[in-house]
């Protein structure tokens, strides 16, 4: 059986949780309430962050990377084309949330959310705001674009890795622009399998 290590408080880890709902997989998950929860990442990831998957005696961890391997597992080429330019498209978006999206974000949430001590510089804040604004209008006019998901008509896994980010920008404090395409997609994503359990939560 599949093994997820992680909380389910952890955005990379409800990625991951979004997904095992969307392929319907049998799966074990050791979060929070496991003892040996940091002992086994730390076994397991050189990085001792979360999520880690374990499939038998194979190990991945990085979460978009696992989203890949479980979608390619699956043969769900919905999610994660065989055709190497619809995978590169899904795939620049995955890799754009994981660099650019998640740089912009880090210093006001950290302040605005979890409150860090190391994150008390308000304009350094106001900064990482802005630039994670303008991020969302990057986002909110390829979506404007499509119609309908990030890569085109079709739901993959940029949806699943930006949806994610996108609740976690919607529920950090600050002022934000009006993205109506981006309303309009998360709004979308409503009814889906574990979106309400994974991601539209109450969790930043």
């Amino acid at each position: 059986m599949l093994e997820l290590y992680g909380k389910s408080t952890s955005i990379n880890v409800r990625k991951v949780l979004w997904l095992c709902a969307e392929l319907e997989l049998d799966y074990r998950h050791i979060g929070a309430d496991a003892a040996d929860l940091d002992a086994c990442v730390h076994r397991f990831n050189p990085n001792a962050q979360v999520p880690v998957l374990r499939d038998g005696d194979f190990v991945l961890w990085e979460s978009n990377s696992i989203c890949r391997y479980l979608a390619a597992r699956e043969k769900r080429h919905d999610l994660l084309p065989q055709a190497p330019q619809g995978r590169a498209q899904v795939e620049q978006w995955m890799d754009w949330q994981a660099t650019d999206l998640n740089t912009a974000w880090r210093y006001a949430f950290m302040s605005g959310v979890r409150r860090h001590p190391e994150y008390t510089d308000a304009a350094a804040a106001a900064t990482s705001l802005a630039h994670w604004n303008r991020l969302m209008g990057m986002l909110d006019r390829q979506l404007a674009q499509t119609g309908a998901h990030v890569v085109g008509d079709a739901f993959s896994l940029a949806d699943i890795v930006l949806g994610l980010s996108t609740q976690r920008w919607r529920m950090t404090p600050g002022e934000k622009p009006l993205l109506p395409a981006v309303q309009a997609w998360f709004a979308q994503l409503g009814p889906r399998a574990g979106f309400a359990l994974h991601v539209d939560n109450g969790v930043p």
